[in-house]
């Protein structure tokens, strides 16, 4: 069966093919990118497309049987004549399973919540599509956390609005295993799950960190308005707005979700305490 992967260049996408080119034939995976030189190291085939381009993805996708579209990164106003783009493409050159990774969040209010809108009428695009359709939601990356691990230290603590609110978070690394299982396993047809670890406060990642580090960090409460301004002059309007809308969901409990790993891949998502302890 020849697999494929939409935004093969990016990170999820890399992440992706390598698990898949650990157990299905290397030939029968192809990887889409807009520009095909930027995924060329992959070893594995790869042909041009553009999210958007109906008529590229029809020619892109020829003699593939089951594929993954990983949500597009441009403006949610954009993104929902794109994505249908993509599915109308695939369901010309024959696809018979299309998977779609979407994303956990409100669906009200802005910043934030206009993303998880955008993906929603993906979601029912993609189901009204008469294909064969699995979806993921995905949980908040945790990478960034880590990343921002020496400006938490410098600061002590993380602030942010997000109070005492869980947040289901996940990893790149473990998306990418469940959509390569969705990818080959085709009993997974009509159902949505929410790919995702345990939730946790801001108070347990802040914990996890300091028995991993030996620090003493702690967590701060900043009011919204504040956070948001705060990011806004570090990251921008755009970002800054939807990072500060992100923290504010999760204060009301938008992402307090029940994780769905397990049903999508035959295993649990990685306990944060084993991720942590290889940080």
């Amino acid at each position: 069966m020849k697999l494929a992967v939409t935004a093969a260049s990016g990170q999820l996408g890399r992440a992706v093919i390598d698990h898949l080119k650990t157990s299905h034939p290397v030939e029968n995976i192809v990887g889409i990118a807009r520009t095909p030189e930027k995924a060329a190291d992959l070893g594995v085939e790869i042909r041009q497309g553009t999210y958007g381009d109906r008529t590229g993805f029809e020619q892109a996708l020829a003699g593939v049987e089951a594929m993954l579209l990983i949500s597009g990164n441009d403006a949610p106003e954009k993104r929902i004549e794109q994505h249908r783009a993509v599915i109308d493409g695939a369901r010309a050159a024959g696809v018979q399973r299309f998977i779609y990774t979407s994303v956990q969040g409100p669906e009200q209010g802005g910043g934030f919540a206009d993303i998880v809108r955008s993906n929603r009428q993906t979601e029912a695009d993609v189901r009204q599509s008469g294909l064969n359709w699995a979806i993921g939601r995905n949980g908040i990356y945790i990478e960034p956390d880590v990343e921002y691990i020496d400006s938490y230290k410098r600061l002590g603590g993380i602030r942010n609005c997000a109070g005492g609110g869980l947040c289901a978070y996940t990893t790149r690394t473990e998306l990418a295993y469940a959509y390569a299982c969705l990818l080959k396993d085709g009993s997974h047809g009509g159902k949505t799950y929410n790919l995702s670890g345990t939730p946790i406060s801001q108070t347990d990642l802040v914990g996890f960190m300091n028995q991993v580090l030996g620090t003493r960090m702690t967590y701060e409460f900043v009011d919204a308005d504040s956070f948001k301004e705060d990011r806004i002059a570090e990251i921008g309007e755009f970002y800054g707005t939807v990072v500060a809308g992100i923290y504010a969901a999760i204060a009301t409990g938008a992402f307090d979700n029940e994780s769905q790993f397990m049903a999508a891949t035959g295993r649990e998502h990685v306990s944060w305490p084993d991720f942590f302890s290889k940080i």
